[in-house]
């Protein structure tokens, strides 16, 4: 059983930058893949950014690419996000899970473990 908790959420205006933290503790964080998610008011939860067991892939969605970065401190069982260059419509809760698989990690059925989520909102 592995338990995630997100943190670093918070309310910036656009442009800014926020970092998000995934801990995790319980199971062998080293062998999971880690995404985030995000879900607004009224949507459908989508895939922002996943990152392979090793660190050494990562994967983003087109709108978050180029100023969104995923990496990991397996030292520390956190995977951060850092987000910049924020926009109005990167407003929602963000999440973070956890996979064994090895594959589609855009899919949030690919993921056993969910944390609880984070707040984000960015102002215009």
């Amino acid at each position: 059983q592995v338990t995630l908790v997100e943190s670093g959420g918070g309310s910036v205006q656009a442009g800014g930058s926020l970092r998000l933290s995934c801990t995790a503790t319980g199971g062998t964080f080293g062998s999971y893949a880690i995404g985030w998610f995000r879900q607004a008011p009224g949507s459908e939860r989508e895939f922002v950014a996943a990152i392979r067991w090793n660190g050494y892939s990562t994967y983003y969605r087109d709108s978050v690419k180029g100023r969104s970065t995923i990496s990991r401190d397996s030292a520390k069982n956190t995977v951060y996000l850092q987000m910049n260059s924020l926009k109005p419509e990167d407003t929602a809760v963000y999440y973070c899970a956890a996979s064994d698989a090895d594959s589609r990690y855009f899919m949030s059925s690919t993921y056993k473990y969910w944390g609880q989520g984070t707040q984000v909102t960015v102002s215009s």
